[in-house]
């Protein structure tokens, strides 16, 4: 039976989500990044693309670009909550879904649901009416015979729009279009081709495996079965209804400064710990990403064998991972804290009674930091350390 592969884009996620929230900002131009002068773009809206406006940028120089857009500090953790909504209702048609990378991307495996809803053209646009009806965002969508190719398609119609490619029209449909659509993909891959002057699907896929291992190395395999819209990998769903929670800290003026950095990170473990206990989560696994004035990225991971929760567990674990990875002398310009392998934490009593009574003090402090935070709100109360940033 072939595959049926619907991949669904609801394009600029976090500009979706915020103009859902509020309606003065549709229809114009809007930029997400820390407002600080030194931020990147997380996002922008199509009128702010269109004016030069390209994620990663230095606010600086998007503002110059489309100076009427409007600025707004991106909420990561407000995303993965409307993306676990919008996942929840695509698990209504197959329990086969992915979130693939970046924000607003989903694959679904529907081969073989047709007996319950249908054609996979029909079950799209079924999906695409429940999400515009029931949550607000309007998504293209496109259904192909592999991830590759449905990705190709939903490129094709953005930033609205759908596209269906049957079994076997695959190498026919990506024939005419450039190198460039093709994920997987980089800058320096496509440099290298056009160097042979190969720019299109077409002329690379006239080329055999042999004279692509010359020009493209250990990348050839990967590039003959991709001009030919060849693709077998599987819709991985995650384990764990939430695969990650990530928070980051863009610093006022880029800084090498210990007592500066570590007083951010403290502060990225603080939130971390309260979303985790909201959650009744715990993580076996931190990841410190640091971004250098240079844009240089380092991520670096720190792992325990019991799920943690708690702020003074967190912080010793994210202070392992910052130093594993802090050893150049240039200025950082934003530390991102992200944890992993999300687990629902085991309580297990330890022999020694002291032991036990020192856990129990932290979390009753926790708790009670919790408690603080939702009668008066975030950033009442804070480590010493954290008045140093």
């Amino acid at each position: 039976m072939e595959r049926s592969i619907i991949h669904l884009n609801i394009a600029d996620f976090g500009v979706a989500v915020e103009r859902l929230e509020d309606n003065s900002l549709k229809g114009r131009p809007l930029i997400l990044a820390p407002p600080n002068v030194r931020g990147l773009v997380y996002d922008m809206s199509e009128e702010a693309y269109r004016e030069g406006v390209r994620k990663g940028m230095p606010i600086k120089r998007a503002r110059r670009l489309c100076r009427a857009a409007t600025l707004l500090s991106p909420r990561p953790e407000r995303y993965l909550l409307a993306m676990d909504t919008v996942i929840k209702t695509a698990r209504h048609y197959t329990p086969l879904v992915e979130r693939s990378s970046g924000d607003g991307h989903l694959f679904l495996d529907v081969t073989g649901t047709h007996r319950l809803f249908g054609p996979a053209p029909d079950i799209g646009w079924r999906i695409r009416k429940s999400i515009r009806h029931d949550l607000g965002f309007e998504p293209i969508w496109s259904v192909a015979p592999s991830k590759l190719v449905a990705k190709v398609a939903s490129r094709l119609v953005k930033p609205v729009g759908e596209y269906i490619v049957s079994a076997g029209e695959e190498q026919d449909f990506l024939s005419p279009l450039p190198l460039s659509i093709l994920p997987g993909l980089n800058r320096s891959d496509l440099l290298r081709l056009r160097e042979f002057n190969l720019r299109s699907i077409m002329q690379t896929a006239s080329l055999s495996m042999q004279q692509l291992s010359i020009i493209c190395g250990s990348k050839s395999y990967f590039l003959y079965q991709a001009v030919r819209g060849i693709d077998p990998s599987p819709i991985l769903p995650p384990a764990n209804k939430r695969d990650s929670i990530l928070f980051h800290h863009h610093f006022a003026g880029d800084t090498n400064d210990d007592q500066t950095v570590r007083a951010a990170l403290s502060g990225l473990v603080e939130q971390a710990g309260h979303n985790l206990r909201e959650q009744g989560l715990g993580t076996c696994r931190l990841v410190v990403e640091l971004e250098y004035s240079d844009t240089f990225r380092l991520a670096r991971h720190a792992a325990s064998k019991t799920a943690l929760h708690d702020n003074m567990n967190l912080n010793r674990l994210a202070i392992t991972a910052l130093y594993r990875g802090w050893r150049r002398r240039i200025r950082l310009r934003r530390i991102s804290l992200s944890c992993h392998r999300l687990v629902r934490p085991a309580r297990q009593l330890s022999l020694f009674s002291q032991t036990n009574q020192h856990q129990q003090k932290q979390e009753k402090l926790c708790a009670a930091l919790d408690q603080i935070q939702h009668k008066f709100g975030a950033n009442r109360v804070k480590r010493g350390i954290q008045l140093i940033n």
